[in-house]
């Protein structure tokens, strides 16, 4: 998965160059202290210039460190800009409690594109993040791509980021909001330009249609629990924004803003037990549809690709 130092754009490579820096710096120093000690347990006694140590020491070494230091980091530190800079994608992420709303617009129409805890941008294209949040304070941070931008209720942040490769990093919300602050992950997948606009395009696209008795009995079944009430699917419900869009949901890596990989069993886990994967939530559990309906629901669920 890789971390901080192990950058993999250009904004986190410049955070990575100062932490570098900053370990060089501070080993340095630390190298330099203990041959001062040293040399300070091999000296005669004698009569020490007290005032000249801690003057030089505690006073004008840290002032010219600190100075020297800002100097340097003050040109790597990004400018906010108040408008994307040519070309970027605009990608929208809204905290909840506790999971990641996304958003783009069709390039061909306008329309709005939803999806949830995973955001897919095309590699070595600049993207232009409008954070905000919908309750608590939330911070998005994916460590190999960016530094860490708070996510404040009633504010709009911006983070530019840009991938160099192609790959999955994953991030965290990295402000504590709650008790299930630490399952509010996401997961960032960069993709090679024709590959990310043909997912743009899928997305962008209805709920596909039910294919076999079993999933239009899952599709059916949702409807008739409610579902629908909270959660939307383009093609089946409409409108509904208080939990995750669900329209392509079987062609996302993970569930549950990365606490399951996605798969048949999980989805099944998930619906049944919310409460007891991810206490809290507002989703509550529905035990009640173990048997037919539940199985139906999985099937369903997972052919929204």
């Amino acid at each position: 998965m890789g971390g901080v130092l192990d950058a993999a754009g250009a904004a986190a490579q410049s955070i990575a160059t100062v932490s570098w820096v900053l370990f060089a710096g501070a080993a340095a120093i630390f190298v330099g202290v203990m041959l001062l000690l040293a040399a300070a347990l091999r000296r005669r006694p004698g009569p020490v210039r007290t005032r000249a140590w801690v003057i030089g020491g505690g006073l004008v070494f840290p002032i010219a460190v600190l100075v020297a230091l800002f100097a340097w980091s003050v040109p790597m530190t990004p400018a906010w800009k108040p408008a994307p800079p040519p070309g970027a994608l605009v990608v929208a992420v809204t905290g909840h409690l506790w999971w990641w709303d996304v958003r783009y617009r069709d390039p061909a129409t306008g329309a709005e594109i939803r999806t949830a805890n995973e955001i897919r941008i095309p590699v070595g294209r600049p993207v232009y993040l409008a954070l905000d949040s919908a309750d608590a304070i939330h911070s998005f941070w994916v460590p190999r791509l960016a530094g860490k931008m708070d996510m404040l209720p009633g504010r709009m942040q911006h983070l530019l980021l840009t991938a160099d490769a192609p790959g999955t990093y994953r991030g965290q919300c990295a402000e504590f909001c709650g008790e299930q602050h630490a399952r509010m992950a996401l997961h960032v997948v960069a993709l090679r330009p024709a590959e990310f606009e043909a997912w743009l395009a899928a997305q962008a696209k209805p709920a596909r249609a039910a294919t076999t008795a079993r999933q239009e009995a899952g599709r059916e079944a949702f409807l008739a629990n409610r579902c629908d009430a909270c959660h939307a699917v383009r093609g089946v419900s409409e409108g509904a924004r208080l939990a995750p869009d669900l329209t392509h949901i079987g062609s996302r890596m993970h569930l549950a803003a990365g606490t399951f990989a996605n798969s048949a069993e999980a989805r099944r886990e998930w619906i049944a037990h919310v409460q007891r994967v991810k206490s809290g939530a507002r989703m509550p559990s529905y035990q009640r549809l173990e048997g037919a309906p539940l199985e139906a629901i999985v099937e369903w669920l997972g052919a929204l690709e």
